[in-house]
């Protein structure tokens, strides 16, 4: 993983300075609350709804062992002892004392740890596939364009204070598990005829009020013009982007009034003027990024002989072969296993992590994964380099820690925003929603049956837990003072991105377990040998869900 420079230490050291004078004058009163907004905004600082909230970057999901034991630190000292995986890969605190935030960042920053760019209207975390660089199905390694674009976005003059917030995706294998086409610039590797590394653009993706899937503006961008052409797309966002209305101030709603194809020709003039500049890519930049991200040393195995192993030790204990079937992937490095650490044992807020945990996952990433581990949006952790052979043993150590509920992937991996329990925004609860699915869907069997589902909560339109791309999303809605929750099918996030259609009338909290079932017999009653969830809905439309959901 990239290494900070002396360079990058200095930054974030006089970052926290700056910062940690800007607090003191704010609780002095020399600031007012309106004039230190924008000041804790560009530190990552909300004011949530019982407490400050601070969100801390994580470039692309990377995390090494010292990080994540200064989490653990930051988690005992200056929190309730826990902290947060979000669906952009960063880890949030939601119970800092507002005066020993900068403090926290200081102890952060030792460590390369920040919350630069983690809110505001900027260029926010790069994020990828969490199992960038190792999987079986990749065809370029995303990782290294991942820190170019964040050396390239961090503190930019030109993009510090865009019409709204933006986001940037990178995918570099066959499926897309980085969820691209709904931010505002999705990146997917490719070659070109002769073989050559570039970028199919799309732009205009994102949730909220209005969800909108990225259209493609650019079929092959070649390597070396990755930033000429986002400084072409953002300065173009930026010029025409409306500021009158923060509800239509995504670059999704320019893309689409003025249509992908308009768009596109705007960037292209844009483009004309930097498209040789100074921030073209050179050959030796590229490589030079690229060193940060070598294959680690890898030991030789006979994959066959360690399959055989695996097949053994799985026919001789049931729990753990549905551990290897739903938690373990491919690699593709010969003998070794990707390995997600599940954050959705039932009775837990999906994506919390206590300081014991964060410990506990440094010690396991320098036993079994060369010190490192990934964070995912779909709110776990990755162990990404595991000796098929210890697969076992690794599997053993995890079960007290609480990483080794078999359910990734299933209907009970939720994704799930902090809602009403946190958050100012949030029109109601989501966290006890998500608990009650677990709880009424607690048979391993039936599960697996189900096959892979994605069910995500959000508690407002903002869209924090993704649900508009749920396979079934639910989203928090208020009626009269009251919790509601509207339900919507056939939601997306992969190659194949789709927004759900809404089923109907809302629902009491009450009733959505319930209604979830119904939902679920008629895909059980429909489906065809070997179909997925989201294949039967597509086949069969909404209108039989419709009919039991509300019979």
């Amino acid at each position: 993983m990239y290494a900070y420079s002396d360079i990058d230490k200095k930054i974030l050291g006089q970052r926290v300075v700056q910062f940690r004078g800007q607090m003191e004058r704010f609780l002095k009163g020399e600031l007012a609350p309106s004039e230190f907004l924008p000041l804790r905004l560009q530190n990552g600082l909300y004011i949530q709804r019982h407490a400050p909230m601070l969100r801390l970057a994580v470039p692309y999901g990377l995390l090494s062992s010292k990080q994540l034991r200064m989490l653990a630190h930051v988690a005992r000292h200056y929190d309730k002892g826990y902290g947060h995986v979000t669906t952009r890969q960063n880890i949030q605190f939601m119970w800092p004392r507002l005066a020993e935030v900068p403090s926290a960042l200081a102890d952060l920053s030792t460590v390369g740890m920040h919350s630069i760019q983690t809110s505001g209207n900027c260029v926010r975390n790069t994020t990828t596939d969490q199992f960038a660089g190792v999987s079986a199905d990749e065809l370029i390694d995303p990782r290294p364009y991942c820190e170019i674009i964040r050396q390239w976005s961090t503190f930019h003059p030109e993009f510090a204070f865009l019409p709204r917030k933006f986001k940037i995706a990178v995918n570099g294998a066959e499926a897309d598990r980085a969820a691209i086409l709904i931010h505002d610039i999705a990146l997917e590797l490719t070659k070109n005829a002769a073989g050559e590394v570039g970028y199919r653009v799309f732009v205009g993706g994102g949730l909220g009020r209005t969800p909108c899937i990225a259209a493609l503006i650019r079929e092959f961008l070649p390597e070396k013009h990755l930033l000429t052409y986002l400084e072409a797309i953002i300065r173009t966002y930026n010029l025409l982007g409306r500021r009158d209305n923060k509800h239509k101030a995504r670059i999704k709603i320019l893309v689409k009034a003025l249509g992908p194809e308009a768009f596109a020709e705007k960037v292209e003039q844009e483009w004309a003027q930097v498209k040789d500049g100074p921030a073209t890519l050179t050959e030796q930049e590229i490589n030079r990024i690229k060193q940060h991200f070598t294959l680690p040393p890898y030991k030789s195995f006979d994959d066959s002989a360690v399959t055989a192993q695996l097949v053994q030790q799985m026919a001789s204990d049931k729990a753990f072969a549905n551990w290897m079937n739903r938690n373990v992937k491919p690699h593709k490095q010969a003998g070794y296993r990707i390995v997600t650490l599940s954050l959705k044992p039932t009775g837990v807020v999906p994506g919390d992590v206590t300081d014991k945990q964060f410990d506990a996952i440094a010690d396991l990433a320098d036993e079994y994964s060369f010190g490192e581990a990934r964070t995912t949006h779909f709110q776990n952790i990755v162990l990404a380099d595991i000796e098929g052979e210890r697969l076992y043993e690794l599997w053993q150590k995890i079960k007290p820690l609480g990483f080794a509920t078999p359910n990734i992937g299933t209907l009970n991996d939720i994704i799930c925003c902090p809602g009403g329990s946190y958050c100012a925004l949030a029109n109601a609860k989501s966290i006890p929603v998500a608990e009650a699915i677990q709880r009424k869907f607690d048979d391993l069997d039936y599960l697996y049956d189900l096959g892979d589902i994605e069910l995500n909560i959000s508690g407002c339109m903002n869209a924090c837990g993704h649900h508009h791309v749920g396979n079934i999303g639910i989203l928090g809605v208020d009626k009269k003072g009251a919790e509601f929750y509207q339900i919507s099918l056939g939601g997306d996030s992969g190659k194949h991105a789709a927004l759900g259609d809404i089923l109907g009338p809302s629902f009491s909290q009450d009733d959505v377990p319930e209604v979830i079932g119904k939902i679920l017999d008629v895909y059980i009653e429909n489906r065809i040998e070997g179909e997925s969830f989201i294949e039967t809905y597509r086949r069969i439309g909404i209108d039989q869900f419709k009919e039991r959901a509300y019979a």
